[in-house]
């Protein structure tokens, strides 16, 4: 037994976790959650970064990690929170929705990972192989995870109306979807919310493969027009990304 006199160790201090707040959006039929506010503004590999620590919510949810949202459940939580995506981020800076990889032929969307590099697969070669277990959609290839493929010739660049932009292969790709339009991106895009349309840019042909970021923002000084961009690279560039909880479903009794 210890005397009165000895030394007392010290537990150990509760681990104190980082706040955070949640949001509940519906992705393909299923309640999910995403960190609010979003992390950011920084490059995208710095939010991906900042996506590795744990946070505290509530007793509810004392400890929640999050991971990069796919370009689809990115454009989910922004269709269904509109209004603060928005006001907080597309008419301030950039929103990063996830990693394409451009080459001579056409778009990939949501590379898997390579396991030993941990970093998304860039190889032209090895993601023309991921196709042969996709699903042919209107033109463009959907596989598992949200990775797909977009020919060029499967949709336009420059400036163009909603109802075009969501009924291309660019945008049912980023969307992930099977039908013949693009319905979140349609509404997003509407002229309700944005009176001068959808200009597409920096979506071209390389060459050689390389990785990029995909990304919206809003273009007031050009007529409030919606910008979908291709060209910004990982570690440049301030913007927003939504950081996915990987623990499943959520409960709408969680606040």
């Amino acid at each position: 037994m210890e005397n009165k006199y000895g030394i007392i160790k010290a537990h150990p201090r509760p681990k104190v976790l980082p706040e955070t707040g949640i949001l509940h959006f519906n992705h393909k039929g299923k309640t999910l959650m995403a960190r609010c506010p979003a992390f950011g503004p920084g490059s995208y590999i710095d939010n991906i970064g900042a996506m590795q620590q744990s946070f505290y919510h509530s007793p509810a949810l004392p400890q929640i990690s999050f991971r990069p949202a796919t370009t689809s459940e990115s454009i989910s939580i922004t269709h269904e929170h509109l209004t603060y995506v928005k006001k907080k981020i597309l008419d301030k800076r950039w929103l990063q929705l996830g990693y394409h990889v451009l080459t001579s032929e056409g778009v990939f969307v949501n590379p898997p990972k390579d396991a030993q590099e941990d970093s998304p697969i860039v190889d032209e070669n090895i993601l023309k192989s991921h196709l042969n277990a996709c699903k042919k959609s209107h033109g463009i290839y959907l596989g598992n995870n949200d990775f797909g493929f977009a020919p060029y010739d499967s949709f336009k660049r420059g400036v163009q109306e909603s109802g075009e932009f969501a009924e291309s292969g660019l945008a049912r790709l980023l969307e992930y979807t099977y039908r013949k339009i693009a319905l979140n991106l349609k509404k997003i895009s509407s002229k309700e919310n944005y009176p001068g349309g959808v200009r597409v840019s920096e979506f071209d042909a390389s060459i050689e493969p390389v990785l990029r970021v995909s990304a919206l923002v809003s273009l007031g000084y050009l007529g409030d027009r919606l910008c979908v961009g291709g060209g910004s690279h990982g570690d440049n560039g301030g913007g927003d990304a939504f950081g996915v909880s990987p623990t499943g479903e959520a409960s709408r009794t969680q606040k």
